[in-house]
């Protein structure tokens, strides 16, 4: 049986699948795709989480599609919300057929001498294989198979019930029960709230701190410009000056982290009971050294101050049938805990990828604009900002990704690879210290010291170069009709 073929495959049909398709046909309406899929929804990230109040974790007019305008008054959006936007989106453009569901990719490798990469997927048990002419990995950088659950002390010998939040049971009932989140981080934060109506009491139990501050649920100023504009230049509006805002408050914090610190914690102090021990909100670290955390309307600080959530810092000695014992001595009841431990990060979506036969060490490869590595001829791999909205950046490497073929198009390319000869430096491509991240560092890329082969977490520098970019800079072509690369 003939594999498939098709010009350009893109892996996972999520936020980033279906913006890559969409652009993909807008600019390409000649090229054939594909869209693999490994489980049985369109989604992603927004299909899999279903904790309760799972939400986005930036604004929604820049974490939305900026092809089609977000309209629903939230800024931050509920999970069931951003779900139907991402399938609507997808029906609208006629994107749904092309998606190649229950296809989980387990390799990719690439011919020089066919010029196209040959992609193993499991499909029902059996191995299942499509070829293409670019290969492009649109599914994020964690597990969907696990999250990260350390192994604590006496874990087997507690009686209540353990669940991670990527895998939230859909019977599990916490009405009037004793509930502790491990964990301080967007999930934890998301969870509290959400679950304090419902529970007895809930506790964040943290090792660290994090900064976290509120903002508005619904942006008043959007709401404006979306009645006196129509959608598409409001959205467009609404995006700039929210992206605008993000770089600028993550430039403020690098640039100023004593003043940053301030501001966050006034601001956490203020929303909190008065006399409130701020220890549990200051962190160690300067902002922006790790995510900060948002929540809308304070709602967190707000089940906090009904008495319905506290907040305990300490790091866990073991774990008992009834709860957990702290390092301090503290004993926390939980008839439910929550492992809200983060996400098992891989790289280039845990595919096993070799080049002419030799298997690629993916901790070797350097970012080339974010978007291509050093090594990997016709392969893209859609990786967000850390410090803004996911969607930021994975537009504009969709974009990248477009202009790259019609590159290849123009001048009888068939495929180019970017030259690493000149990199000098070497540096994390993720340059957080997060524990997730961490964890990493032995599967992740790595960058370099001067562009192309730096990763900037700046939306308005990366717009500007995007649009401008010389798509030949380090970079080695090989002609369709010729053996040697291209001049």
């Amino acid at each position: 049986m003939t594999a498939e073929h098709v010009d350009v495959l893109i892996v996972g049909a999520g936020l980033s699948g279906i913006g890559a398709a969409w652009r993909l046909q807008e600019q390409h309406p000649d090229k054939t795709y594909a869209i693999l899929e490994m489980r049985d929804a369109i989604g992603g990230t927004w299909d899999i989480f279903r904790y309760p109040g799972i939400r986005s974790d930036s604004d929604m007019y820049t974490l939305s599609f900026p092809f089609r305008p977000w309209t629903n008054p939230k800024s931050i959006a509920d999970g069931a919300d951003i779900r139907e936007y991402i399938r609507d989106t997808a029906a609208e453009a006629g994107i749904e057929k092309h998606v190649r569901f229950g296809h989980r990719v387990r390799s990719a490798s690439w011919s020089s001498a066919d010029a196209r990469w040959t992609v193993t997927s499991q499909v029902d048990g059996a191995e299942v294989t499509q070829t293409a002419s670019f290969l492009y990995l649109c599914s994020g950088y964690y597990s969907y198979d696990s999250g990260f659950q350390p192994d604590f002390p006496g874990l087997a010998d507690y009686q209540g019930h353990l669940v991670h939040p990527q895998f939230w049971p859909e019977d599990l009932d916490v009405a009037g029960k004793k509930v502790v989140v491990i964990g301080s981080g967007a999930t934890a934060v998301t969870l509290i709230p959400s679950l304090a109506d419902d529970v007895e009491h809930v506790t964040m139990l943290q090792r660290s701190p994090t900064y976290i501050t509120s903002l508005p649920g619904e942006d008043k100023l959007a709401r404006l410009t979306l009645k006196a504009l129509p959608d598409s230049v409001a959205h467009t509006v609404n995006r700039a000056r929210m992206a605008a805002t993000a770089v600028g408050f993550y430039q403020f914090c690098r640039r100023f982290p004593k003043a940053a610190r301030s501001v966050l914690l006034k601001r956490a102090k203020a929303a909190l009971p008065e006399g409130y021990d701020m220890k549990h909100f200051t962190p160690s670290y300067d902002p922006w050294d790790q995510r900060l955390c948002i929540v809308p309307n304070g709602d967190l600080f707000r089940a906090i101050r009904r008495g319905k959530a506290s907040v305990v810092t300490d790091t866990i000695e073991s774990f008992d049938a009834t709860g957990i014992r702290l390092s301090s001595g503290e004993h926390l009841d939980a008839d439910v805990v929550v492992s809200a431990t983060g996400l098992n990060v891989v790289s280039f979506g845990t595919v096993a990828l070799s080049v002419d036969g030799e298997a690629v060490d993916t901790s070797q490869v350097y970012a080339y604009k974010g978007v291509m590595f050093s090594g990997l001829p016709n392969l893209a791999w859609c990786v967000g900002y850390t410090n803004a909205s996911w969607s930021l950046r994975a537009d504009l490497s969709h974009q990248y990704v477009t202009r790259y073929l019609q590159h290849l198009d123009e001048h009888g390319y068939a495929y180019g690879m970017p030259d690493p000869s000149g990199v000098e430096g070497e540096r994390p491509v993720l340059d957080l210290t997060s524990g997730y991240v961490q964890r990493a560092l032995g599967v992740l890329p790595k960058q370099g010291d001067r562009r192309p082969w730096t990763v900037r977490q700046n939306w308005l520098l990366d717009s500007l170069d995007m649009r401008t970019t010389d798509l030949d800079e380090d970079m080695v072509f090989v002609t369709r009709d010729a053996a040697e690369p291209a001049a």
